[in-house]
């Protein structure tokens, strides 16, 4: 593969987002990639949870993290073309990573097998975990 075929395919994988204690999935066609994601995840994910603890807030956490991934890293995973993000309830056949975000404010990273891509409605559970980061706590 040339360097420019993969720099092109690399920036088209595809992703979901999964937070613990909400049935939305997000799902993000390009730029899905653990390099990219991760970079905007993890600092995203520190800030969210500071406020979340200098507020004192602690009711609805899933739904609040959802939308605020929707707004906040989704504006900034999709660029200028907001196209590419969606939100539903359903696993995406062909994605190629899933990131499931939990409430120990762990990002486990996992990649599909055949099971999911026979049936994407089995989730993780069809998928090989290929890492896990933990959150930096939030210094207050």
């Amino acid at each position: 593969m040339s360097e420019s075929s993969h720099l092109e395919s690399s920036h088209l994988e595809s992703c979901h987002l999964i937070v613990e204690g909400n049935p939305a999935i997000v799902y993000a066609s390009r730029r899905g990639s653990p390099d990219k994601v991760l970079a905007i995840l993890m600092p995203f994910l520190e800030t969210f949870w500071q406020e979340r603890d200098t507020s004192g807030e602690a009711s609805d956490t899933p739904e609040c993290l959802v939308a605020q991934i929707v707004v906040r890293f989704g504006f900034e995973i999709c660029e200028d073309d907001f196209s590419n993000l969606k939100v539903g309830v359903e696993y995406h056949p062909e994605v190629d990573y899933l990131y499931s975000i939990a409430a120990d404010r762990r990002v486990h990273v996992w990649t599909p097998e055949a099971s999911y891509r026979q049936n994407p409605a089995v989730g993780l559970a069809g998928c090989r975990e290929i890492s896990v980061h933990e959150v930096e706590a939030a210094s207050v």
